[in-house]
Formats: structure tokens, C-alpha cells, sequence
């Protein structure tokens, strides 16, 4: 019997914040959004920087 009223009181405390945590994920994903895509374009400039670089120590290799 007291788990069955440890699980309600849980239930009655934490229901709020699930709801709340759903509704609110939606609006944070799209907010981090941008950041998400502008980590995937330095990302890309800094891999080809890289390549860029790294282009005469791999031709000097290839013998």
C-alpha cells in the first residue's frame, strides 16, 4: 500500500513536468537549430582547411 501511494504522489509532482518538457523541446530544437547548422559549415571549412594543408605532405609520400 505504501509504494502504491509513493507511485501517486510521484505521479501527482511529476506529470507537470512532463507535459512541460514536452512542450517546451519542440520550441528549444528549433532555437538551437541555426547553431546546430552553422557547427556542420565550420565543420566543413575547417576539414577542408585541413585537406588544404595537409595536400603537400601526402603528395611527398606517394612515391
Amino acid at each position: 500500500m505504501l509504494t502504491f501511494l509513493l507511485w501517486i504522489i510521484l505521479f501527482i509532482l511529476c506529470w507537470p513536468l512532463a507535459i512541460l518538457a514536452l512542450v517546451l523541446y519542440p520550441i528549444f530544437w528549433l532555437l538551437l537549430l541555426p547553431f546546430r547548422i552553422l557547427g556542420i559549415a565550420v565543420d566543413g571549412v575547417l576539414g577542408l582547411l585541413k585537406g588544404i594543408l595537409l595536400l603537400p605532405g601526402r603528395m611527398l609520400q606517394r612515391k
